[in-house]
């Protein structure tokens, strides 16, 4: 049994998350058919990582075991054949220890927002970033953001869904970057809560908006009440970029 840790990139728009569903595909589920069509065996995927239906991923760690005999180089090509036409592709395959985990080996995972801050609809860009059309001041948005790093209790910024253990995490980055009309917003911990990104995107857009102070930010998070919420940002800007191993 050799366990391979995949790097999988996907447009998490057809899907309703990375998790496998009941109700609807998932991208686990295409990686574990494309396994079986390739291998005869029924390997579960795990990854660093559970996103949310219409979230994308640009570096998404993951790992499955097989029993066959394959190198890295055709199990990722056979992959990648088998899981056409779906938007996924496996972009590295080795192989890795067998205690390695991609969740619990897992020391860092990082993310980025995309907003496009125009008044005109997004066209190819559609369901691959967030439209705001009345001008936002990133600087208070960047000043403001500085507010959530470090360790808190993120209840206010925490889906009613979460299954985490505790809304207490270190939030290692959060920067808002500006390049005309397109703002990238950067978060990086070791873990984050179930809608924690766009949560705190969302109250971001708000104080770009001049709807709220930084002041307002830090009240919600002190309040550590998800009605205190002022937005949950929308699936479609956000991107998984990466994750960080020992």
């Amino acid at each position: 049994m050799t366990r391979f840790a995949l790097t999988v990139e996907f447009d998490g728009r057809p899907f309703m998350g990375w998790q496998r569903q009941a109700h609807g595909p998932s991208v686990q589920q295409a990686i574990e058919d494309a396994a079986h069509l390739v291998t005869g065996e029924r390997a579960i995927v795990h990854a660093a990582g559970r996103t949310d239906a219409g979230v994308h991923g640009l570096g998404m760690r993951a790992h499955l075991d097989i029993a066959r005999e394959i190198t890295p180089f055709r199990l990722m090509e056979a992959l990648n054949a088998r899981l056409r036409p779906h938007p996924v592709a496996i972009l590295d395959c080795v192989a890795v220890p067998g205690d390695w985990h991609a969740r619990f080996t897992c020391r860092a995972r990082h993310y980025e927002y995309r907003i496009v801050n125009r008044r005109a609809p997004l066209t190819w860009e559609k369901g691959l970033a967030w439209r705001l059309a009345n001008p936002l001041d990133t600087d208070a948005m960047c000043a403001a953001a500085q507010h959530l790093v470090g360790l808190h209790d993120f209840t206010t910024f925490r889906s009613v869904h979460c299954q985490s253990a505790s809304p207490v995490k270190t939030l290692d980055r959060l920067d808002v970057a500006c390049d005309a009309d397109r703002v990238v917003i950067r978060a990086s911990a070791r873990s984050f809560l179930h809608h924690q990104v766009r949560s705190m995107v969302g109250c971001l857009a708000l104080v770009g908006q001049g709807r709220w102070s930084a002041a307002d930010l830090c009240a919600a998070l002190d309040a550590k009440d998800r009605a205190r919420l002022g937005l949950n940002a929308p699936p479609d800007g956000l991107f998984f970029v990466r994750a960080d191993y020992p």
